[in-house]
């Protein structure tokens, strides 16, 4: 079992910074990937990026690629996700997830285990 709690999450203003963390219960962080997600009002949870066990490869969406940068520190047990020039269209409940393998997964379908979301709001 892996539980998973995000924070870092609040209102910034366009063009601002945040650091999202995730940290990890359980003994099998360090075996899982980490996938991070969101959910925008009336919009389907999409995406956003995802890291290796070793945080060697990492894969993120068009849409936040050059903006976003997602981490780990596995003594720590957290993933991060620093989100840089936000946009008033970032606004969604951000979610991180976790899978028990060695493949980047792209698709939410495949994550077993999944925080409660932190949420994000950009003003413009």
């Amino acid at each position: 079992q892996v539980q998973l709690v995000e924070s870092g999450g609040g209102l910034v203003q366009a063009g601002g910074s945040l650091r999202l963390s995730c940290a990890a219960s359980g003994r099998t962080f360090s075996n899982s990937i980490m996938g991070w997600f969101r959910q925008a009002p009336g919009k389907e949870r999409e995406f956003l990026a995802a890291i290796s066990r070793s945080g060697g490869n990492k894969y993120y969406a068009d849409s936040v690629k050059g903006r976003f940068t997602i981490s780990r520190d596995n003594a720590k047990n957290t993933v991060f996700l620093q989100m840089n020039s936000l946009k008033p269209e970032d606004t969604a409940v951000y979610y991180c997830a976790a899978k028990q393998t060695t493949v980047i997964f792209t698709n939410q379908d495949l994550y077993d285990y999944w925080g409660q979301g932190t949420q994000v709001t950009v003003s413009s």
